[in-house]
């Protein structure tokens, strides 16, 4: 692409994006790759002036929604150790990151009533930097977050302590790292809510409580007990339902981000289907996953790559990568990165020698006119069961015709598709949204499939019904047995229906045939 066609396509992407300055990095020096290849669009580079402005509006809405009598704490996240002394690589808590844009172990947001931020930040050691990393200055904290009043990690356990007595806090000399005031206690009315505690009628918000049954939130769990522990007048809230509320509508900038990481997926998926054909080994296709992520700078999988051939493609969460790579026989691809904070879910099954056989096609084509039910059902008002039941529809009446069940109205679908077509996408993978109705901006999977797994009907109990069912869908089976089919692709919630994000991931038969005669010359 040249130089002024990137300036141009920058421009139409700022205005499509609702005014957001939105630019992009030039594009890497690539290597040698089929024309027929979407190679990554340059990253979005978003003005921190408007990120900043996003971050405010975020603060703000969830000051208003947890109210005058109430305080929030965000837990940045800590590491999660893989072995011994050896850690996972850091990632911040979604909400936190959400409404700071920070990445530092040890941090903590408190949001006091009437929208007052305060940042506790863990004081720079020159000494842990020289083996671990550059930690954030006080001013950078700042700058990224637009949060200005920083105060040293350690003084979060005596500001809460003074919490629990009903008194304002005076941090210690030397323990306030940044503020936009001289005045320590600037900003903190907390009059309001002693007032309120005194009453019993206090609240402090998290992401979880100590009911919450969620292993990622262990700390918070941990500080919910110990906060409730003592009758201080606040009772302990579940901040989990706002923010699902609030991270349901994406805006330009979050979908800027969606998108990168859909783009890269989109490569990495081709990349692999144009080399698949002289692999031996499913770890060497999911090779090319992991080159294609790191090449465009993902920050990592949103989950761990599915890459499965043959009759591994019907185990819904292969994860191995270990069997063959066999010529004729389908290869299902699950593989989805993840770019700030933001995770693409992208699934493909094609055939190995580039071309479907009619018996695979069949197959395919089922679970195809299944995603295509799903789109069309898509529109703000509907919800994911009303679009996963339009689909399951469709997949019934392809079983019967095939001959895998034989009554539509039953549950025997359920042998051969046995999860939903759908789920919320954003900073997670599987993302918060629960039971809500489409709005647009929100972004979800449509993701139906067909497995036929060659010991299904082994694992039916022994009794006369299922042996009859047995007895009919047998020959059904025999054809496509070790078949498994799932194709996958992102939508977008739009006023008046959808916008697929994947578009550019060939998907129809022909298409995905067409795609790897060309990729492959």
């Amino acid at each position: 692409m040249s130089s002024s066609l990137r300036i141009v396509c920058a421009f139409l992407i700022t205005m499509l994006l609702g005014g957001v300055a939105i630019s992009f990095d030039a594009a890497a020096k690539e290597p040698s790759v089929s024309a027929a290849i979407h190679i990554t669009p340059p990253a979005p580079i978003i003005e921190n002036k408007d990120r900043l402005v996003e971050l405010a509006a975020r603060r703000a809405r969830v000051a208003a929604a947890i109210g005058p009598r109430a305080l929030l704490v965000l837990l940045s996240g800590e590491p999660r150790v893989y072995a011994n002394d050896v850690n996972y690589p850091f990632r911040s808590e979604n909400n936190f990151f959400y409404l700071t844009n920070l990445k530092q172990v040890g941090s903590t947001l408190v949001m006091l009533p009437g929208n007052v931020p305060i940042l506790f930040l863990p004081r720079r050691n020159p000494a842990a930097e020289t083996w671990t990393g550059h930690m954030y200055s006080p001013e950078e904290a700042a700058d990224l977050s637009g949060v200005r009043e920083i105060w040293e990690a350690s003084e979060l356990a005596p500001f809460f302590a003074a919490l629990k007595k009903h008194e304002a806090y005076k941090p210690a000399a030397g323990k306030i790292l940044l503020s936009a005031s001289a005045d320590d206690s600037k900003g903190q009315d907390l009059s309001g809510l002693f007032a309120a505690a005194e009453k019993n009628g206090a609240e402090l918000y998290l992401v979880a409580t100590s009911s919450t049954r969620n292993s990622e939130f262990l700390r918070e769990q941990r500080f919910a007990e110990e906060w409730g522990a003592s009758s201080n007048g606040f009772s302990v809230r579940s901040a989990a339902p706002i923010f699902a509320e609030m991270r349901l509508s994406k805006s330009p900038l979050e979908l800027a981000l969606l998108q990168h990481a859909i783009d890269i997926s989109i490569e990495a998926h081709e990349r692999a289907w144009a080399n698949a054909a002289n692999l031996k080994w499913e770890y060497e296709v999911d090779a090319e996953v992991a080159y294609t992520f790191k090449l465009r700078n993902a920050d990592n999988w949103g989950y761990p790559d599915i890459v499965g051939c043959g009759p591994n493609a019907t185990t819904l969460h292969y994860e191995e990568s270990q069997g063959p790579v066999t010529q004729g026989q389908l290869l299902l691809m699950d593989v989805g990165a993840e770019y700030e904070h933001y995770s693409a879910d992208v699934t493909r099954t094609f055939p190995v020698n580039g071309k479907f056989s009619p018996v695979q096609a069949e197959i395919y084509q089922v679970v195809y006119d299944a995603q295509e039910a799903v789109a069309k059902a898509t529109r703000p008002g509907a919800s994911l069961s009303e679009v996963n039941q339009a689909g399951t529809e469709v997949v019934k009446d392809g079983l019967l015709k095939l001959g895998l069940i034989t009554d539509r109205n039953s549950m025997q679908y359920r042998l051969w598709f046995m999860h939903g077509t759908s789920h919320w996408l954003g900073m997670n993978v599987h993302d918060v949204g629960g039971s809500a109705r489409f709005v647009p901006g929100a972004v979800f999977t449509n993701e139906p499939g067909i497995y036929i797994r060659a010991d299904a009907l082994d694992n039916l109990s022994k009794t006369p019904e299922n042996e009859k069912f047995i007895a009919a869908v047998r020959p059904a089976f025999e054809k496509y047995k070790n078949i498994g089919v799932r194709i996958e692709d992102d939508l977008l919630v739009t006023a008046d229906g959808v916008r697929w994000m994947t578009e550019k991931l060939p998907r129809k038969i022909s298409d995905v045939e067409a795609f790897i005669g060309r990729a492959r010359r």
